[in-house]
């Protein structure tokens, strides 16, 4: 989706979830806050990758929901997560704030739920079955 985004001419930023916490944290540190937050509402797509992953400090949680905050109503973000919407509560250790957010991102978002293997299982189940072809007689 991100891919399709910036070939039609959208801006488009691709970070982890750990990364995107580090960075603001580290703004935070520097006084550059308002610098970062601008930074993350700026392209038109925001792709926050492994959400729920780790759990986030009390810190991280703050700057996720501003991020979204930031751009909820006025640009798009995409969160890939291999963890379900109702354990958000308990991953974010604070019920108030995963609602908050969840409300901001469910309020106009689709929730798309991908059961199989992964590109990267896929891609490995293929190169493991073209092995097997290649060896045997």
């Amino acid at each position: 989706m991100a891919r399709a985004a910036i070939e039609a001419g959208h801006r488009a930023y691709f970070t982890t979830a750990e990364d995107l916490a580090a960075r603001c944290a580290k703004a935070v540190r520097l006084g550059r806050w308002d610098h970062m937050l601008r930074f993350f509402a700026g392209p038109r797509l925001l792709v926050i990758d492994e959400f729920g992953y780790r759990r986030p400090g009390e810190a991280a949680n703050a700057a996720l929901f501003q991020v979204i905050s930031q751009r909820y109503l006025k640009a798009s973000i995409i969160i890939t997560s291999h963890a379900g919407i109702t354990t958000w509560a308990e991953r974010f250790a604070d019920p108030m704030m995963a609602a908050a957010i969840l409300d901001r991102l469910l309020h106009r978002g689709i929730v798309v739920a991908i059961d199989g293997p992964s590109y990267r299982m896929r891609a490995h189940q293929a190169r493991a079955e073209a092995l097997r072809q290649a060896i045997r007689p």
